[in-house]
């Protein structure tokens, strides 16, 4: 898969793929740190999402992750703090196309992140004449095609998201429907339990939900017994693991194998 670059001219490479239900491996990026972005660049996944509501990145780490990606297959995703015009605005003139927003509940809160992303008509992104997304004003038919170019994932984590869940992917410009299981088990009394038969029905219920309007679904998945089964569901944009996680778990692996 090609990589869609900030500056890109071409069709959203990633938006393309996932559309048309291909399976698509990522990884989270938790770190805020461009050499170990780079390093998960290295490695291959197909995308890569870098955190802005559980981490400590801000725009002035995101910018050197994107560079760090830059000759990478994997297509950055970023997911906001919160689903916020202003802030969504910022990521895009950063350079981002494809966006994960967090705990979307209705089809209003998904109205307004798709609006977030496009230009006037079609929406209200605020209009920057030189920004990074457009090579610093150089790219001559950037506004003419910006908009087809964006990717809005919605994370249904709510009892009222997954209510909602087939009018939400039911919307032009919402692209993919994503399970947040953490917060659905917490909002469904079993928190730090995503294995309960009632969570994992609800993620059953949204996963059908997204494939009756023909839309794919996708979800984190950091352990593998869960993430292929929810493969086998019908999820084709997984995220299979952390650089969190890899580092923590490969580093106290290494400790304990020393230790006396």
């Amino acid at each position: 898969m090609t990589n869609p670059t900030p500056y890109q001219s071409f069709p959203n490479s990633f938006k393309r793929d996932l559309q048309a239900g291909k399976k698509l491996i990522g990884c989270w990026s938790s770190l805020s740190n461009a050499i170990t972005t780079e390093v998960l660049g290295v490695a291959g996944f197909d995308w890569i999402l870098l955190d802005g509501e559980h981490s400590p990145n801000d725009m002035s780490t995101y910018i050197p992750q994107l560079m760090a990606l830059k000759d990478s297959a994997s297509a950055p995703v970023v997911r906001p703090s919160t689903n916020n015009a202003v802030e969504i605005k910022r990521l895009l003139d950063a350079g981002f196309y494809n966006f994960l927003v967090p705990f979307v509940e209705s089809v209003d809160e998904a109205q307004r992140a798709v609006a977030a992303t496009r230009y006037p008509p079609q929406g209200m992104r605020g209009v920057s004449v030189s920004q990074r997304s457009n090579r610093y004003g150089t790219v001559a038919d950037y506004f003419k095609g910006a908009n087809e170019q964006m990717c809005v994932m919605v994370q249904i984590e709510s009892i009222a998201g997954v209510a909602a869940a087939r009018d939400i992917a039911a919307l032009d410009g919402v692209d993919c429907l994503f399970v947040g299981p953490s917060d659905l088990a917490a909002g469904l009394g079993h928190l730090g339990n995503a294995s309960h038969p009632d969570v994992q029905a609800a993620i059953a219920s949204v996963f059908v939900a997204a494939q009756a309007v023909g839309k794919p679904a996708g979800i984190l998945a950091p352990v593998e017994a869960d993430a292929r089964r929810y493969m086998a569901m019908g999820a084709s944009l997984v995220a299979v693991g952390s650089d969190l996680g890899v580092f923590r778990a490969g580093t106290q692996a290494l400790c304990d194998k020393y230790r006396v």
